[in-house]
């Protein structure tokens, strides 16, 4: 039997996009998928491990060695003295054990499911890999968008501090103004601190998913993948896909394979194996040959009715958890698609309503301020109204992102 295709061939054939040359490593999630494909040692175990299965089908099926067996008569010539041309002196015998007909093709069976096991496992924890590399690199794109904008902020307010400190000189606002603003700048600056700290964090992260040491240098996130168009993500369609193509569905439909084969192999193992043999014995004046046919007796029948009984269970089971897989990966990849879907609404919104509405109020409050008619406070939080807004935008792509990851995950390929 022909192995057949390596699940894990077949994704990275999906996933391989080629990167620009000179495009630093963290800058596209490309490259970084790139590199773990490469360099990461659990894939490149996974890989030996399905190696090794596969070098496991050939024995499976194979007989074992024949036995040559030689015996010499009467080493003590006693008996050879006595009855000079009757007694034999030397016996010669070549023995093969074959197995019930039918047999090795089960264990043959059985080997190849466990190839489509191995493959499987390697898919799914690629998958796995792929999908915790999209979600940080997602991730790290939030947080060095979030330090910009935090920073873009401060900068507003030192401007609107300078603002302030002008109308304070010429009396036309309040001390408690001036420290307003300056809170509003130190809660920032805490904030920014934190985003810093997570930074650091994510930094890390990427690196050891890419077996790389944790400070090694990554270039910083240049924009977040675009999402699928909606039409891509008809929720029967990718139903469907994920059937098809969901690693641990493989897995499961191997593990049933390997289970039916185990179960006709328990009860093939009601009838016994032969051990045929053919010999030469070698007398003082006369040579004769032989032939020997052995086989067990199947007596010990509750032990074979215990191991059939075992099969089926084994069997029952198998195709239990994958009906139990299957239910949990239609239900997640509903929820993602809902999410996936209330994610980019809510990016919509933001960007055609709330940001424009809230850059309008800002600058209404601002021109109000500085002609004495709308009091600090209101200018504040309209500032406050922009930074929240542009936050949620990065939430809602960042929750959009992750969705698009777990989804690829479930479909064991991508979008």
């Amino acid at each position: 039997m022909k192995p057949s295709l390596s699940i894990f061939t077949v994704l990275c054939t999906l996933w391989l996009t080629p990167a620009a040359a000179d495009e630093p490593l963290g800058s596209n999630l490309t490259g970084l998928l790139d590199y773990a494909r490469e360099h990461n040692p659990e894939l490149a175990a996974l890989r030996l491990d399905a190696e090794a299965a596969q070098q496991r089908a050939e024995p499976a099926s194979a007989l074992p060695d024949p036995v040559l067996r030689t015996q010499r008569y009467d080493i003590t010539s006693q008996a050879t003295n006595m009855i000079p041309n009757v007694m034999p002196i030397q016996s010669y015998q070549l023995s093969q054990f074959v197995p019930w007909f039918g047999k090795r093709d089960l264990q043959r069976g059985i080997a190849t499911a466990q190839i489509e096991q191995a493959n499987g496992q390697t898919a799914a924890d690629w998958s796995d890999l792929a999908n915790q590399l999209k979600t940080d690199y997602a991730m790290s794109y939030y947080l060095a968008a979030s330090e910009h904008l935090t920073q873009e902020t401060l900068d507003l307010l030192d401007n609107l501090e300078q603002i302030v400190r002008e109308r304070y000189a010429n009396g036309l606002s309040s001390q408690q103004d001036v420290v307003r603003v300056q809170i509003e700048t130190t809660t920032l600056l805490g904030e920014l601190i934190g985003i810093q700290n997570e930074r650091h964090h994510e930094h890390a992260k990427l690196n050891s998913l890419l077996s790389r040491p944790v400070n090694a240098a990554l270039a910083e996130p240049v924009q977040p993948r675009p999402l699928p168009p909606a039409a891509s993500l008809d929720e029967d369609t990718l139903l469907e896909r994920l059937r098809a193509h969901n690693p641990q569905l493989q897995i499961a439909d191997a593990q049933i394979q390997s289970a039916d084969k185990s179960r006709d192999l328990a009860y093939s193992n009601r009838y016994p194996g032969f051990t045929l043999g053919v010999g030469r014995t070698q007398y003082t004046s006369i040579n004769t040959w032989d032939v020997m046919v052995e086989f067990s007796i199947p007596l010990q029948q509750s032990v074979r009715r215990s191991q059939e009984h075992e099969a089926e269970a084994m069997l029952a089971a198998a195709s239990a958890r994958k009906q139990s897989t299957l239910n949990q990966a239609e239900s997640s990849l509903s929820e993602n698609l809902s999410a996936l879907e209330s994610a980019r609404r809510t990016d919509t919104l933001i960007t055609t309503r709330l940001l424009p509405q809230s850059e309008l109020t800002y600058q209404s409050a601002l021109a109000g301020y500085q002609t004495g008619k709308v009091d600090f406070a209101t200018l504040i939080d309209a500032q406050r109204q922009i930074l929240q807004a542009r936050q949620q935008q990065l939430k809602a792509q960042l929750e959009g992102q992750s969705r698009l990851a777990d989804i690829e995950k479930l479909l064991g390929e991508e979008l």
